[in-house]
């Protein structure tokens, strides 16, 4: 079976688009990638990668026009009969690895560290879930030595309204997002900054068609 999804995004002034096609070659997962930077200009291999994926153990992802192989392997294995999810990713152009791993302790309480190796850079989130209406996130950035929240509670079924705040930067966000599988996804996004003397709202939205052949 082949899968295609076609996303778009509006940013202020600026439009992007981004099309995948992926579809199945036993137990390994062919994907496509293009821009609109790959055909708005062309045919051209600006913004064109390829990717295959084994679902639940590895991606390796080849960005064509800057020859740059990215390799992401995920594993799980048990803590205290608690499931620790680990995944590590290289990209081999930046030179960068990050390891992120995340501990269920419950169907309501999870645990997640994001970090990047030979850096500072290292974040600290918990995760309370309320049942499947609300979910609660407090993050710390050891970094910035700062803590970010959010707060998303699901509406009207396939809704979900999401408040966001870095205490770094003073950034407020606003989220509406709907995700079904009949009718694909879409997304809409405020934000301003509390610490400018003049709060301008910044507002961002992206929808996502999918389609199987």
């Amino acid at each position: 079976m082949m899968k295609a999804s076609v996303k778009g995004k509006y940013d202020g002034d600026k439009s992007t688009g981004v099309g995948s096609i992926a579809f199945n070659a036993g137990d390994l997962k062919l994907r496509a990638i293009m821009t609109d930077a790959t055909l708005v200009a062309g045919p051209t291999l600006n913004g064109l990668s390829l990717a295959v994926e084994k679902p639940g153990f590895f991606i390796v992802e080849y960005n064509v026009p800057k020859k740059d192989v990215r390799f992401q392997f995920m594993n799980t294995v048990r803590i205290a009969e608690k499931p620790l999810n680990l995944t590590y990713i290289h990209s081999r152009a930046d030179n960068r690895t990050i390891v992120d791993g995340s501990l269920l302790i419950d169907p309501s309480n999870k645990l997640s560290v994001n970090h990047m190796v030979g850096t500072n850079n290292c974040k600290l989130k918990y995760t309370y879930a309320h049942g499947k209406i609300a979910t609660f996130e407090p993050c710390y950035d050891f970094a910035k030595n700062a803590w970010d929240f959010s707060v998303s509670r699901r509406v009207y079924g396939d809704d979900v309204v999401k408040a966001t705040y870095q205490t770094s930067s003073k950034l407020l966000g606003m989220e509406w997002s709907r995700t079904s599988k009949s009718t694909g996804s879409f997304k809409v996004c405020a934000s301003v900054n509390l610490a400018e003397e003049v709060k301008t709202p910044k507002l961002t939205a992206e929808t996502t068609w999918n389609l199987e052949m």
